[in-house]
């Protein structure tokens, strides 16, 4: 008897949950997984979905932001743009993570879809409420800024010791760890950004980025189809080329 009453309590508990957070991925892997029924009702109230193009920016750098948003699918690039107008790609962001910075109003990036991209978006008030409200909320954020300082201090030793070959062999890894959510990890993946973008976010030529896929191919590290669809036979082997392992 007590375990059914576990169960109902249990399904009492999920069904005042809103529909359209019970199928969200950011509802269970993101900011979002901390919040209590009644809490995502009232974000939810306030939340907008908003489906972007590839190519089209979700907040420019310096720009003033009202709003942050959980990536509930796609891939989002984040760039830093110098005084003469040179820029580079200093990131990804994929499902389930959140967008912007809370009680930081300027954006310090350039934000924009790699791939068509749907986030869902929440005013900056409503969120910085229910930080306060809910210590969970703020720890996952904390979280997640920290994930985010870890993966870049990586990718720091990627870009200064790295070869050009680990330095492909890297990126592809992330894409295959990153890409799908849902599962964890993904043998097969369209490659989000192009071959010019790879060469920029690993500080080569795009000349460079195509011999080394093409030698990764050759090795059966990868197979590779209509130059983005991309088969990992072993991640194992991947991550070994990679010099992660």
């Amino acid at each position: 008897m007590q375990i059914v009453n576990e169960h109902r309590r249990k399904d009492i508990h999920n069904s005042d949950v809103p529909a359209v957070c019970s199928a969200c991925e950011a509802r269970h892997g993101g900011v979002c997984g901390t919040l209590s029924p009644d809490q995502l009702l009232d974000l939810s109230r306030h939340s907008t979905r908003r489906s972007i193009e590839p190519g089209r920016e979700v907040i420019g750098q310096g720009e003033t932001t009202d709003s942050y948003a959980n990536i509930i699918s796609g891939v989002v690039k984040l760039s830093k743009v110098l005084a003469d107008g040179r820029q580079q790609i200093v990131g990804l962001q994929f499902a389930p993570d959140f967008m912007g910075r809370p009680f930081t109003r300027e954006s310090a990036l350039t934000a924009e879809a790699a791939v068509d991209t749907d986030i869902c978006c929440f005013p900056r008030n409503v969120i910085e409420r229910l930080v306060s409200e809910a210590p969970g909320l703020e720890h996952r954020l904390h979280e997640q800024a920290l994930k985010e300082l870890d993966e870049a201090r990586d990718w720091m030793l990627t870009l200064g010791r790295k070869t050009a070959q680990e330095k492909v062999a890297s990126f592809l890894y992330i894409i295959a760890t990153h890409i799908d959510p849902e599962n964890g990890t993904s043998n097969v993946f369209d490659l989000p950004l192009s071959r010019a973008d790879i060469a920029d976010y690993l500080g080569l030529t795009i000349e460079t980025v195509s011999r080394q896929i093409t030698k990764l191919r050759k090795e059966n590290v990868i197979r590779i189809e209509n130059s983005r669809h991309v088969t990992v036979p072993s991640l194992d082997r991947l991550m070994h080329v990679a010099g992660i392992d």
